[in-house]
Protein backbone atom coordinates (compact mmCIF):
# COMPACT_ATOMS: atom_id res chain seq x y z
CA UNK A 1 0.00 0.00 0.00
CA UNK A 2 1.32 3.40 -0.82
CA UNK A 3 2.12 5.96 1.89
CA UNK A 4 -0.66 8.26 0.75
CA UNK A 5 -3.17 5.46 0.97
CA UNK A 6 -1.99 4.63 4.52
CA UNK A 7 -2.43 8.22 5.58
CA UNK A 8 -5.93 8.33 4.14
CA UNK A 9 -6.90 5.08 5.86
CA UNK A 10 -5.49 6.30 9.18
CA UNK A 11 -7.39 9.55 8.90
CA UNK A 12 -10.61 7.67 8.11
CA UNK A 13 -10.14 5.48 11.18
CA UNK A 14 -9.63 8.57 13.39
CA UNK A 15 -12.76 10.18 12.02
CA UNK A 16 -14.77 7.01 12.66
CA UNK A 17 -13.41 6.70 16.21
CA UNK A 18 -14.14 10.35 16.95
CA UNK A 19 -17.65 9.91 15.59
CA UNK A 20 -18.24 6.82 17.73
CA UNK A 21 -16.84 8.62 20.81
CA UNK A 22 -19.06 11.62 20.18
CA UNK A 23 -22.11 9.38 19.83
CA UNK A 24 -21.36 7.56 23.09
CA UNK A 25 -20.75 10.90 24.82
CA UNK A 26 -24.08 12.27 23.61
CA UNK A 27 -25.86 9.11 24.72
CA UNK A 28 -24.20 9.27 28.14
CA UNK A 29 -25.24 12.92 28.59
CA UNK A 30 -28.83 12.34 27.46
CA UNK A 31 -31.15 13.12 30.44
CA UNK A 32 -33.47 10.41 31.69
CA UNK A 33 -36.86 10.69 33.42
CA UNK A 34 -35.35 9.11 36.54
CA UNK A 35 -32.93 12.03 36.94
CA UNK A 36 -35.74 14.25 38.25
CA UNK A 37 -37.83 11.73 40.18
CA UNK A 38 -38.04 12.13 43.97
CA UNK A 39 -39.19 9.12 46.01
CA UNK A 40 -38.50 10.14 49.60
CA UNK A 41 -39.87 11.30 51.97
CA UNK A 42 -43.35 10.00 51.15
CA UNK A 43 -46.12 12.52 52.08
CA UNK A 44 -48.36 11.30 54.87
CA UNK A 45 -51.89 10.29 53.95
CA UNK A 46 -54.65 12.75 54.89
CA UNK A 47 -58.23 11.69 54.34
CA UNK A 48 -60.29 14.59 52.99
CA UNK A 49 -63.75 15.43 54.26
CA UNK A 50 -66.83 14.30 52.38
CA UNK A 51 -66.97 17.87 51.02
CA UNK A 52 -64.34 20.59 50.78
CA UNK A 53 -65.99 22.33 53.74
CA UNK A 54 -65.74 19.32 56.04
CA UNK A 55 -62.53 18.85 58.05
CA UNK A 56 -59.85 16.46 56.79
CA UNK A 57 -58.49 13.75 59.05
CA UNK A 58 -55.59 15.84 60.40
CA UNK A 59 -57.67 18.90 61.26
CA UNK A 60 -58.14 20.32 64.76
CA UNK A 61 -61.85 20.97 65.24
CA UNK A 62 -62.29 24.38 66.85
CA UNK A 63 -66.10 24.43 66.68
CA UNK A 64 -68.33 21.56 65.57
CA UNK A 65 -71.62 23.02 66.74
CA UNK A 66 -71.65 21.36 70.16
CA UNK A 67 -69.69 23.45 72.66
CA UNK A 68 -66.99 26.06 73.28
CA UNK A 69 -64.44 23.70 74.81
CA UNK A 70 -61.71 25.05 72.49
CA UNK A 71 -62.39 28.72 73.33
CA UNK A 72 -61.87 31.20 76.17
CA UNK A 73 -62.48 34.87 76.77
CA UNK A 74 -59.74 36.84 75.05
CA UNK A 75 -59.65 39.32 77.90
CA UNK A 76 -59.07 37.09 80.92
CA UNK A 77 -59.05 33.49 79.60
CA UNK A 78 -62.19 32.56 81.54
CA UNK A 79 -64.68 30.23 79.78
CA UNK A 80 -66.08 31.73 76.56
CA UNK A 81 -69.65 33.00 76.93
CA UNK A 82 -70.93 33.22 73.38
CA UNK A 83 -74.17 31.45 72.53
CA UNK A 84 -74.17 27.92 71.06
CA UNK A 85 -77.51 26.93 69.53
CA UNK A 86 -78.60 24.58 66.73
CA UNK A 87 -74.99 23.90 65.76
CA UNK A 88 -74.22 27.63 65.45
CA UNK A 89 -72.00 29.96 67.47
CA UNK A 90 -73.34 33.51 67.90
CA UNK A 91 -71.68 36.61 69.31
CA UNK A 92 -73.07 37.75 72.67
CA UNK A 93 -73.15 41.51 73.11
CA UNK A 94 -73.42 42.07 76.84
CA UNK A 95 -71.39 43.79 79.55
CA UNK A 96 -68.34 41.73 80.42
CA UNK A 97 -68.66 39.55 77.32
CA UNK A 98 -66.22 40.35 74.53
CA UNK A 99 -63.90 38.69 72.07
CA UNK A 100 -63.13 34.99 72.31
CA UNK A 101 -59.96 33.18 71.30
CA UNK A 102 -58.70 29.63 70.99
CA UNK A 103 -57.09 27.89 73.93
CA UNK A 104 -54.47 26.55 71.54
CA UNK A 105 -51.76 28.65 70.00
CA UNK A 106 -50.73 28.36 66.37
CA UNK A 107 -47.95 29.43 64.04
CA UNK A 108 -48.52 28.50 60.37
CA UNK A 109 -51.87 26.98 59.51
CA UNK A 110 -54.79 26.43 57.16
CA UNK A 111 -58.10 27.72 58.55
CA UNK A 112 -61.69 27.09 57.49
CA UNK A 113 -64.45 29.21 59.03
CA UNK A 114 -68.03 29.98 58.02
CA UNK A 115 -69.91 33.10 59.11
CA UNK A 116 -73.31 34.70 58.60
CA UNK A 117 -74.61 38.25 58.79
CA UNK A 118 -78.22 38.31 60.08
CA UNK A 119 -80.82 38.71 57.37
CA UNK A 120 -82.37 41.65 59.25
CA UNK A 121 -79.05 43.47 59.71
CA UNK A 122 -79.29 47.26 60.12
CA UNK A 123 -76.83 50.11 59.88
CA UNK A 124 -74.40 51.01 57.11
CA UNK A 125 -70.70 51.05 56.37
CA UNK A 126 -68.60 49.69 59.24
CA UNK A 127 -71.68 49.52 61.49
CA UNK A 128 -73.32 46.80 59.43
CA UNK A 129 -72.49 43.32 60.72
CA UNK A 130 -68.93 44.10 61.79
CA UNK A 131 -66.68 41.40 63.23
CA UNK A 132 -63.28 39.96 62.47
CA UNK A 133 -61.13 36.86 62.41
CA UNK A 134 -57.83 37.70 64.10
CA UNK A 135 -55.35 35.32 62.52
CA UNK A 136 -52.90 35.87 65.35
CA UNK A 137 -54.12 37.40 68.60
CA UNK A 138 -50.88 38.59 70.16
CA UNK A 139 -52.31 39.92 73.45
CA UNK A 140 -55.21 41.87 75.02
CA UNK A 141 -53.43 45.17 74.41
CA UNK A 142 -52.45 44.41 70.81
CA UNK A 143 -54.58 44.66 67.69
CA UNK A 144 -53.21 41.45 66.16
CA UNK A 145 -53.73 40.59 62.50
CA UNK A 146 -57.34 40.90 61.35
CA UNK A 147 -59.24 39.44 58.43
CA UNK A 148 -62.35 41.62 58.26
CA UNK A 149 -65.89 40.29 58.59
CA UNK A 150 -68.63 42.67 57.42
CA UNK A 151 -71.73 42.82 55.30
CA UNK A 152 -70.24 43.90 51.97
CA UNK A 153 -73.31 43.11 49.85
CA UNK A 154 -74.24 46.55 48.45
CA UNK A 155 -72.77 48.25 51.53
CA UNK A 156 -70.23 50.95 50.57
CA UNK A 157 -67.30 51.54 52.93
CA UNK A 158 -63.54 52.07 52.66
CA UNK A 159 -62.25 49.19 50.57
CA UNK A 160 -59.50 48.11 52.95
CA UNK A 161 -62.22 47.64 55.57
CA UNK A 162 -64.74 45.57 53.64
CA UNK A 163 -65.21 41.81 53.95
CA UNK A 164 -62.19 39.87 52.72
CA UNK A 165 -59.75 42.68 53.48
CA UNK A 166 -56.75 42.51 55.74
CA UNK A 167 -58.06 45.36 57.81
CA UNK A 168 -56.59 48.77 56.95
CA UNK A 169 -53.86 47.13 54.82
CA UNK A 170 -55.07 45.16 51.82
CA UNK A 171 -58.45 45.41 50.03
CA UNK A 172 -59.83 42.16 48.63
CA UNK A 173 -59.04 41.51 44.98
CA UNK A 174 -62.78 41.18 44.30
CA UNK A 175 -66.02 41.25 46.30
CA UNK A 176 -67.71 37.81 46.25
CA UNK A 177 -69.88 38.50 49.31
CA UNK A 178 -73.33 36.95 49.53
CA UNK A 179 -76.43 38.76 50.75
CA UNK A 180 -77.18 38.95 54.51
CA UNK A 181 -78.75 35.78 55.87
CA UNK A 182 -76.60 33.50 53.70
CA UNK A 183 -73.54 31.65 54.95
CA UNK A 184 -70.12 32.92 53.87
CA UNK A 185 -66.85 30.98 53.91
CA UNK A 186 -63.22 31.92 54.50
CA UNK A 187 -60.43 29.48 53.66
CA UNK A 188 -57.14 30.92 54.86
CA UNK A 189 -53.46 30.01 54.66
CA UNK A 190 -51.52 31.93 57.32
CA UNK A 191 -47.73 32.03 57.43
CA UNK A 192 -46.63 33.71 60.64
CA UNK A 193 -43.89 36.34 60.71
CA UNK A 194 -40.39 35.36 61.83
CA UNK A 195 -38.20 37.49 64.05
CA UNK A 196 -34.52 37.79 64.82
CA UNK A 197 -33.23 37.31 68.37
CA UNK A 198 -33.20 41.07 68.92
CA UNK A 199 -36.91 41.32 68.02
CA UNK A 200 -36.37 42.80 64.56
CA UNK A 201 -38.39 41.40 61.68
CA UNK A 202 -36.79 38.56 59.73
CA UNK A 203 -39.67 37.72 57.36
CA UNK A 204 -43.18 39.22 57.28
CA UNK A 205 -46.45 37.40 57.74
CA UNK A 206 -48.11 36.17 54.55
CA UNK A 207 -51.78 35.40 54.04
CA UNK A 208 -53.81 33.81 51.26
CA UNK A 209 -57.60 33.99 51.52
CA UNK A 210 -60.40 32.40 49.53
CA UNK A 211 -63.77 34.08 50.19
CA UNK A 212 -66.69 31.89 49.12
CA UNK A 213 -64.21 29.95 47.00
CA UNK A 214 -62.85 33.07 45.30
CA UNK A 215 -59.26 34.26 45.79
CA UNK A 216 -59.28 37.66 47.52
CA UNK A 217 -55.80 37.78 49.14
CA UNK A 218 -52.93 36.30 47.14
CA UNK A 219 -49.94 35.63 49.41
CA UNK A 220 -50.15 39.18 50.74
CA UNK A 221 -47.19 40.31 52.86
CA UNK A 222 -48.54 42.12 55.90
CA UNK A 223 -46.92 45.36 57.02
CA UNK A 224 -47.52 44.53 60.67
CA UNK A 225 -50.49 44.43 63.01
CA UNK A 226 -53.79 45.67 61.60
CA UNK A 227 -54.30 48.90 63.51
CA UNK A 228 -57.50 50.94 63.51
CA UNK A 229 -55.49 54.17 63.85
CA UNK A 230 -51.89 54.67 62.77
CA UNK A 231 -49.35 52.78 60.73
CA UNK A 232 -48.86 49.01 61.16
CA UNK A 233 -45.81 47.65 62.93
CA UNK A 234 -44.47 44.26 63.97
CA UNK A 235 -44.05 43.09 67.55
CA UNK A 236 -42.17 39.87 68.18
CA UNK A 237 -44.17 36.76 68.99
CA UNK A 238 -43.85 33.04 68.34
CA UNK A 239 -47.27 31.39 68.47
CA UNK A 240 -50.68 32.95 69.08
CA UNK A 241 -54.37 32.09 69.43
CA UNK A 242 -56.98 32.72 66.73
CA UNK A 243 -59.51 35.31 67.91
CA UNK A 244 -63.11 36.12 66.94
CA UNK A 245 -64.33 39.65 67.47
CA UNK A 246 -67.41 40.88 69.28
CA UNK A 247 -67.62 44.29 67.65
CA UNK A 248 -69.30 47.22 69.36
CA UNK A 249 -71.65 48.20 66.52
CA UNK A 250 -75.42 48.04 67.09
CA UNK A 251 -76.27 45.62 64.28
CA UNK A 252 -77.57 42.14 65.04
CA UNK A 253 -74.96 39.61 66.28
CA UNK A 254 -72.98 37.60 63.76
CA UNK A 255 -72.88 33.80 63.76
CA UNK A 256 -70.14 31.27 63.01
CA UNK A 257 -70.02 27.55 62.32
CA UNK A 258 -67.76 24.75 61.07
CA UNK A 259 -64.40 26.09 62.28
CA UNK A 260 -61.32 23.92 61.84
CA UNK A 261 -57.60 24.36 61.41
CA UNK A 262 -54.63 22.37 60.09
CA UNK A 263 -51.21 23.12 61.49
CA UNK A 264 -48.56 23.57 58.80
CA UNK A 265 -45.44 23.66 60.98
Amino acid sequence: MRWGSLQSASLLVQIVLLSIGSTFSQQAAQPKPEDTEVWQPVPKIVTPGATDAEPPSDAIILFDGKNLDEWVSAQDHTPAQWNVHDGILTVVKAPGVGNIETKRRFKDYQLHIEWRIPENVTGSGQARGNSGVFLASTGPGDDGYELQVLDSYHNPTYVNGQAGSIYKQSPPLVNPGRRPGEWQTYDVVWIAPRFNDDGSLKTPAYVTVFFNGVLVQNHFALKGQTLYIGQPFYKKYDTAPIKLQAHGDKSEPISFRNIWVRELN
